[in-house]
């Protein structure tokens, strides 16, 4: 799978604002290295086998959500718009239909942003991303002027 300059741009609009890009997986370490290498997703993954950190972010496994009419549709376009399925051997498929979603924590492990998926499509915008990670740099820096004016 090709990465889009649509994707390259925005994974530089993230690094440039310093948010780092964690995938999470709960398979096995053979069915993550092949997912990623078909995928050609550069980011950091890690596992999570027993789903503890899914379950603590609330994420579970819905059939009817994963084959929801839209997704299907969505998924029928991919031929004809060249792009592929990852082909993963059905012994290291696990469940299809856990459900995923997109968290965005600060270096102390506060959650700024918290976008459980309602499907497997529904993914919160870059924009959406950075629009959270500006607002925290604006508190971050109120706090500091606030704080410096104390001392004066």
């Amino acid at each position: 799978m090709k990465k889009t300059i649509k994707t390259l741009n925005s994974c530089n609009l993230l690094q440039a604002r310093s948010v780092r890009v964690l995938v999470l997986s709960f398979g096995s370490v053979e069915g993550a290295k092949l997912w990623l290498e078909q995928t050609g997703c550069s980011f950091q993954m890690l596992l999570d086998p027993q789903r503890k950190v899914y379950r603590s972010f609330g994420l579970g496994s819905s059939y009817s959500k994963v084959l929801k009419f839209d997704c299907l549709l969505k998924y029928s376009e991919y031929p004809t718009s060249n792009r592929d399925f990852p082909d993963i051997p059905p012994r290291l498929l696990e469940d299809l239909y856990q459900m995923g979603g997109d968290f965005l924590l600060d270096d102390t492990g506060k959650v700024l942003l918290s976008h459980p998926s309602k499907s497997p499509l529904d993914r919160p915008s870059v924009s959406d991303i950075l629009k959270v990670v500006e607002e925290e740099e604006e508190e971050e820096e109120e706090e500091e002027a606030g704080g410096s004016s104390d001392t004066e």
